[in-house]
């Protein structure tokens, strides 16, 4: 844990740089910028003497819980929230679970750069909110489901192109299905995914029972071997990387094992354009 006058340093200058006015205080007779220390605890709902303590480097550390309402108070960033989570227990803070949304269009760039590597971008629960072409060809068209339908294990257990593609899918549901609950649990997602694990385990008992189990993996990196429609057989290098300032969003790009197989993705993806 960094030393308690960098914590005490950082409140102090998020607290300076809000405007009192556009939170619906008066401006008269402020000595200094931003808002007082009694506004800022009484939005975040705690002591004003414990947070003009936590100003002051004194108190001991404060917990999770009134570090998530004092970056709420200041009206912090994401990656400003993580900072503070550091100064004060040393640690970032848990993954918060959003509803599926889209990308920047900057992020999507990235994905449309590899014409011949499918790439997309999934949530911690693993609902895909971002694809290339080369992924719409060789994984699932994404595109053509329903948002709500656009999560790789719901389509791992349910649809039977995506299980009839794998080589081994027993191995494979497994795997991912340790990945989730261990990216479930790191995110401290439990409850939010709770209807989503009821519904799929009442409509796949395989889902269900290994559910059941206590196995969590790491997703990283590794090999990924098709039996696609077109292309037959073909061999893809997996690699994730976490996206910056989105720590619930993960981008998961799977390279052509050979230069032949990377021909065969572009002559489909230009096949699908044509």
């Amino acid at each position: 844990m960094a030393e308690p006058t960098a914590l005490a340093d950082y409140l102090k200058s998020c607290r300076a740089r809000l405007d009192p006015r556009a939170l619906g205080y008066t401006q008269e007779r402020r000595r200094t910028p931003g808002l007082r220390r009694e506004e800022v605890a009484l939005r975040a709902h705690i002591s004003p003497t414990w947070y003009t303590w936590l100003e002051q480097g004194r108190g001991g550390p404060p917990s999770a819980e009134v570090l998530e309402r004092i970056a709420q108070a200041l009206l912090l960033t994401e990656v400003e929230r993580a900072h503070l989570f550091l100064l004060g227990l040393g640690h970032p803070p848990e993954v918060r679970p959003r509803p599926p949304s889209g990308i920047t269009p900057r992020l999507q760039r990235v994905l449309d750069a590899m014409p011949d590597s499918p790439a997309m971008v999934r949530t911690v629960t693993w609902d895909v909110v971002a694809w290339n072409q080369a992924a719409a060809a060789v994984l699932t068209d994404y595109g053509a489901l329903p948002p709500s339908e656009r999560n790789v294990l719901r389509m791992m257990f349910l649809n039977p192109h995506t299980r009839a593609a794998q080589f081994d899918w027993h191995s494979v549901a497994r795997f991912l299905v340790a990945v989730f609950r261990a990216d479930v649990a790191r995110a401290g997602a439990g409850a939010a995914v709770q209807p989503f694990v009821e519904e799929l385990g009442a409509a796949s008992p395989e889902f269900a029972a290994l559910w059941r189990g206590s196995d969590v993996r790491e997703f990283g990196e590794g090999l990924k071997r098709l039996n696609h429609r077109q292309l037959g057989e073909i061999e893809l290098e997996y690699s994730a990387f976490a996206v910056d300032g989105r720590p619930d969003l993960a981008m998961v790009v799977y390279n052509p094992g050979s230069p032949a197989d990377a021909q065969r993705i572009r002559a489909l993806v230009a096949a699908r354009g044509a």
